[in-house]
Formats: structure tokens, C-alpha cells, sequence
């Protein structure tokens, strides 16, 4: 990437030909969109992670642009172009469009936002930022978080707007704040959380200066709501490389506020209590995890590797023969997930999903330690459920284990049983199983009504469906004739 800046245009046209002709793949959209403001009257810039993607030859669908319009007025402009427009955002200064067009052969679908050049900081006390409006595209780009994000492009001008060298930043592949960091972050400390998501998403580095105001200003993030800090987390661990993202988080003590389960996983060790160093190993897996996703990032898997050993730090324990136990860690690490996970205000099912594969993440042990009957391959697979295929990617990525001929075994051993898995499934229809009797059928074997019997009853039969497979009716009938006779 060509290093521009006043003293050398040449490699300012040089940027300034790779952005324009990265904006004429996404024509007629900016173009149109730009000339539309100019005939109003007002200025329009495409901004922000556009440009830098745009530079990074990486600009999709998804097109921010920035305007001295104030959002009514963008409203008037847009509404008779777009395909449709929102205007959720408008109290932060934000209207939201679509607008299909076609680029070459293909017509693309895009999603838009122009927002007018704002300033926004926070008070010590406030969860939301208090939003003025500017007058200045300068005065705009000194209030975004990173120099890389600082960038715009004027339309339909296509003049390279740079004041505080973002291109020299994304050239290094660094992040630094248009001011000061400590300025920055105390605008907006959702920033800091941000610092990390970008390392982890561009693999840039994080400028000392930056680290050191994250360190110093790690209390602030408290102040910003969960739902915000879910969604930073959530970006960052869907990245392509969420290690360098969460390692700079714990470094920085900003973990110790928002997943503090994460660094309580750096327990000591010392010569006569060996044990994996939990922090790197829950690391490790949340990598493997990731090689082992087939349709792209799966935030439930990931979230569930990362988490799994959680509950170690709670239940070690250091035994009369030196060695160190962790019993029950993934029961008690289950309710520890379930607890942080809804503190962050995830969803039920999300919440529900990640704690049941971290409960479960352990069960395969048992495995290699004797055949497991049919009954126990069927409870394996009707205790994971929905979620069976990401038990099998989380159980094998838990092993990481450095002695290879452990690792091959261990290997094999679970080829052996989702082999299993897959006979019996063909065999019993195991994703879906069910008593041999449905609720109707045993009020009406039993001649009794709706009522608690139902549900023992179903248990029951389910439990003996679990133990022996599938039963012929009239077998199941008998049986459940015999258990009801005990009953009385």
C-alpha cells in the first residue's frame, strides 16, 4: 500500500486511484447517492471502515457515509431514491436505506447509512453518548475512534480527505486515536473494547500509547451498557483471529470487567502441582474449534470453547499424590456460563445452547475407558440433541495434548463413536427419540385423564427406550401395563 501524505502526492493520487476505482465496482450507488446531496446543497463523504476497507480492496456491501445535512434533510434526499429507508438511528443522527443496483451483471443489494457529522462524548455517570451535531467533515473525523477509520472520500468529487494519516496507520497496520487515547476513550469507552475487536479483525497492532490509556481506563467501560460490550465481544470473537483481541483484553484488565472468567483461568502452577495452564489451553481450543467450523463462524461453538474449563479455577483441587483435580468443573463451569452469559444480555437460546455444550463437553471421557453400551451412545445423543455436531467439534478440539500418539488415539477412539452414533441413527432415528407410546396412547392404555401420571408414565417408557432401543407396541404396551400395576 503506497505511504501518502502532504509531502508526497504522487502516492496521494496513487490512493486516491485504488479507492476510486474500488468505489466505481460499488457505481452507480455512491456516484448517484453524491450527486443527489450536491444538487441539495450539501456534502457528502463516504467515511469510516468504507474507506478503509475500500483501501484494503475489501468494501462489500454495507456503505457509510457522513453529511453536513442534518436528518431530516437526509430523509427529503433519500427517500425518493432508496428502495426503502429507516430511521431507527435518527436520534443519533442516522438514517438507514436500501438500494439495489446493478454492478456489472449482477444486481447487489445495499445497505446504507448517512449520518451528519456529529460530536459525542459521555458523562461519568451516563450509559448513552450525548450527540451534537458539526458542521465540518475535520470536525467529524477527529471524533472517530481510530486514524483508520478517519478517512473519507468526498462524493461525487472523489477527493481523499486524511487529516490525522490513517493512511500511514493502515500502511503499518496499526491502530492509534485521532487525539489523545485517554480523550478518546473518555468520550466513548465502548472504544477500548473496540481497540481489541480491530486487532483481532485486521490483525493490526495496537499503538503503545493506546494500551497504556486501555490499562489506565479499564473502570470506565463499566459505564457502557451490556448490550453494547455483547456486541463488541461477539465481533471480536467471530474474527478471524479472536486470540490477539481477547490476550489484549486480558492484558489490559478490560477482561477483568466484562468476562472475568477469563483471566481466573491463568491459575498458578508450580513444580510440585503440574497442570496445563487452563488460560492457553482454553485459547488453543477455541482455535482448533475454529478450524473444525465447515459453514463459516459459529459464535455458539466458539463462545462454548472458550468457555468450557471455566469452572477449573473453582473446583482445583491438589492431591495427597501430587496430582491436581478439577471434579465436577463442567457442571459448576455450565452455571458459571449460564450467569455471565445472561449478565451480558444474550439471548435464552444462546445462553441455553453454550451452557448445555459446556456441561457436556467432559461425557466423551468416559468413552475410551470401556465399550459403551447402545443405551449410553443413545443418551449421548439425546442429551446433546440439536446441538451434537458442535459437541463433536468441541470434543475434539478439547484435546490438545502435545504427545502425539494420545492424541492419535484419542482420536480414533471418538472416530469410533460418532461411527456408532451413525449405525444406531440409521438403525432408531436417534435425532428424534421418543417413548414407543405417545401421550394419548397411555391415557388410553392406562384409561386415566391429563394429569402428572401422564408425564411418569412417558418417562418411563422413554428411559426404556433409551435402555433397549425401539420396542414393538404390543411389547411397550406390557411393559406399561407392568409398570402401572406396580404403581398402585
Amino acid at each position: 500500500m503506497p505511504n501518502a501524505n502532504e509531502d508526497n502526492p504522487s502516492a496521494l493520487s496513487q490512493v486516491q486511484r485504488r479507492a476510486v476505482s474500488e468505489l466505481l465496482r460499488v457505481a452507480p450507488v455512491a456516484d448517484e447517492l453524491g450527486r443527489r446531496f450536491q444538487e441539495a446543497g450539501f456534502r457528502l463523504a463516504l467515511v469510516g471502515g468504507s474507506v478503509r476497507d475500500a483501501l484494503l480492496g475489501r468494501l462489500g456491501n454495507d456503505l457509510d457515509f457522513t453529511t453536513d445535512a442534518r436528518p431530516e434533510d437526509v430523509l427529503k434526499i433519500v427517500r425518493p431514491w432508496a428502495d426503502s429507508v429507516w430511521d431507527v438511528g435518527i436520534a443519533f443522527g442516522t438514517v438507514g436505506a436500501q438500494k439495489n443496483a446493478r454492478v456489472g451483471d449482477v444486481v447487489r443489494n445495499f445497505q446504507i447509512e448517512v449520518t451528519t457529522y456529529r460530536s459525542e462524548a459521555y458523562d461519568r455517570t451516563s450509559r448513552k453518548p450525548e450527540v451534537s451535531y458539526g458542521d465540518s467533515i475535520d470536525e467529524d473525523l477527529v471524533r472517530r475512534d481510530f486514524t483508520v477509520n478517519a478517512m473519507a472520500l468526498a462524493l461525487p468529487e472523489q477527493e481523499f480527505i486524511d487529516p490525522h494519516g490513517g493512511l500511514d496507520d493502515l500502511a503499518a497496520g496499526v491502530l492509534r486515536t485521532p487525539g489523545t487515547p485517554e480523550d478518546s476513550f473518555s468520550d466513548d469507552p465502548l472504544r477500548m473494547l473496540r481497540a481489541a475487536r480491530f486487532s483481532a479483525q485486521l490483525d493490526f497492532e495496537v499503538a503503545p500509547e493506546v494500551v497504556a490509556a486501555m490499562k489506565a481506563m479499564s473502570d470506565r467501560i463499566e459505564i457502557v451498557s451490556a448490550e453494547r460490550v455483547q456486541g463488541e465481544l461477539n465481533k471480536l470473537i467471530l474474527s478471524a483471529n479472536p486470540r490477539r483481541g481477547l490476550g489484549l483484553l486480558v492484558d489490559t484488565g478490560l477482561a477483568d470487567r466484562v468476562l472475568p472468567e477469563l483471566p481466573a483461568l491463568r491459575l498458578e502452577s508450580d513444580e510440585h502441582h503440574r497442570h496445563k495452564d487452563v488460560y492457553e489451553h482454553s485459547l488453543i481450543v477455541l482455535e482448533q474449534a475454529i478450524a473444525l467450523e465447515q459453514d463459516g463462524p459459529d459464535l455458539v461453538l466458539r463462545l462454548a470453547a472458550l468457555l468450557h474449563d471455566i469452572g477449573k479455577p473453582r473446583t482445583r483441587r491438589f492431591e495427597s499424590d501430587g496430582r491436581v483435580s478439577f471434579h465436577h468443573h463442567e457442571v459448576v463451569g455450565a452455571k458459571m456460563t449460564k450467569k455471565r452469559l445472561t449478565a451480558l444480555k444474550y439471548s435464552n437460546d444462546m445462553v441455553k445452547d453454550v451452557s448445555r455444550l459446556v456441561e457436556l463437553h467432559l461425557r466423551f471421557h468416559g468413552y475410551g475407558d470401556g465399550e459403551w453400551t447402545d443405551s449410553a451412545v443413545r443418551r449421548y445423543v439425546r442429551d446433546a440433541g440439536p446441538l451434537l455436531d458442535r459437541l463433536h467439534k468441541l470434543t475434539r478440539s478439547d484435546c490438545t495434548t502435545r504427545n502425539k500418539r494420545k492424541a492419535n488415539a484419542l482420536s480414533r477412539t471418538y472416530d469410533g463413536l460418532e461411527e456408532r452414533i451413525a449405525q444406531l441413527q440409521e438403525q432408531e432415528e436417534l435425532d428424534a427419540i421418543r417413548p414407543d407410546l405417545d401421550g394419548n396412547e397411555i391415557m388410553r392404555v392406562l384409561d386415566v385423564g391429563p394429569g402428572p401420571v401422564i408425564g411418569k408414565a412417558y418417562a418411563f417408557l422413554l428411559e426404556m427406550r433409551l435402555e433397549n432401543g425401539p420396542m414393538e407396541h404390543d411389547a411397550a404396551v406390557a411393559a406399561l401395563k407392568e409398570w402401572w400395576a406396580a404403581q398402585a
